[in-house]
């Protein structure tokens, strides 16, 4: 269903060209109405269906299972309740030291610059996160340089959000240009699904900015499925690659759309073939709403088995659950071994 015009539209247009009604996206992908459940309409209003046209052109017509689909249209089972399923799993309130401020590693400091995101995949852990209590202002600069600085241990700050690459060109420069003032900081981590979801993003500007900073940059992306990375989406990762930024991918193992073996093998073949690592997959975080997604311990024990014997070790991703309080991931397979 590639449309090639959205290749040709800047970043900012794709940006706004969003649908937000759940029956309108069923009408572009030919899919019946009945489809959507009276409940998805109510989940939907509890955590907002957004996509940009861009990246609904990268799904199949006509397919109700359609992996990238079932990442971000609403679903009634959103509403039910599960035991252990919370809105903070990662504690991440707890751990706000100051507003935009996130600081649960020794030499890691995380900044979420805004509350924005390209895409509302529907189990993000902060889709309940209050970000207009916690979005930093340009005044907030004054103390957060003046933590960062009583903290030597910090060599990397981490850009999330929301997502920081819907920041203008312009901010975004701002903020790397505040964190290369401050002489122990080595390395400007950028977590991002935009070049994934609207690839245009991944422009002359932000190139030649990136490539220039003195800090080592490193784009962490997100891709859960292969049908994501199309010919178009690869060719711009690659550009980053050819500036000498460091690509990774992180993905999320998901009920319906990622849990086979295959799929998984298929996605890390195609991040290499676009110059990306794999980096990490990680098991679901338990936030409410995304309970449907879950998979059993088993289940992805098996998976991941198959996968280690799939694939050369470059190119598996580390199998990790992140949980509130711990001070790193937490690595899934083989712990055992080393406590026969």
């Amino acid at each position: 269903m590639t449309n090639y015009l959205y290749q040709e539209q800047n970043w900012q247009s794709q940006l706004s060209d969003l649908i937000t009604d759940p029956h309108e996206l069923l009408e572009v992908l030919q899919l019946a109405p009945e489809q959507l459940l009276s409940g998805a309409i109510l989940a939907s209003k509890q955590f907002k269906l957004r996509v940009p046209r861009a990246f609904v052109s990268k799904m199949q017509a006509g397919n109700p299972l359609d992996p990238l689909l079932l990442q971000v249209l609403p679903h009634h089972l959103e509403l039910e309740e599960h035991p252990g399923f919370v809105t903070d799993p990662l504690g991440e309130e707890q751990a706000n030291q100051q507003p935009g401020v996130l600081h649960k590693y020794k030499s890691r400091f995380l900044l979420t610059l805004t509350g924005a995101c390209a895409v509302h995949c529907r189990y993000c852990f902060r889709r309940h996160f209050p970000y207009q209590e916690n979005l930093p202002k340009n005044e907030d600069w004054i103390n957060i340089k003046q933590y960062l600085e009583s903290q030597p241990d910090i060599n990397e700050v981490i850009l999330s959000g929301g997502d920081p690459l819907t920041l203008s060109n312009r901010k975004l420069k701002t903020w790397i240009e505040r964190l290369e003032s401050v002489p122990h900081l080595k390395f400007l981590r950028i977590h991002s699904r935009v070049p994934i979801v609207i690839p245009n993003r991944v422009d002359e500007e932000l190139l030649s900015m990136l490539k220039n900073s003195r800090l080592r940059i490193i784009l962490v992306v997100h891709s859960n499925h292969a049908s994501e990375l199309d010919d178009f989406t690869c060719t711009r990762l690659n550009q980053l690659v050819q500036h000498q930024i460091t690509v990774l991918n992180q993905a999320v193992l998901l009920n319906g759309v990622n849990n086979s073996a295959q799929v998984l093998v298929d996605l890390s073949y195609r991040l290499f073939d676009a110059g990306v690592m794999p980096y990490y997959l990680h098991v679901l975080d338990k936030v409410k709403g995304a309970h449907h997604f879950d998979l059993a311990s088993d289940h992805i024990n098996e998976i991941y088995t198959e996968v280690l014997a799939s694939l050369p070790g470059y190119l598996v991703p580390k199998l990790v659950r992140e949980i509130a309080g711990e001070k790193n991931k937490t690595p899934l397979f083989g712990v055992s071994t080393f406590l026969s």
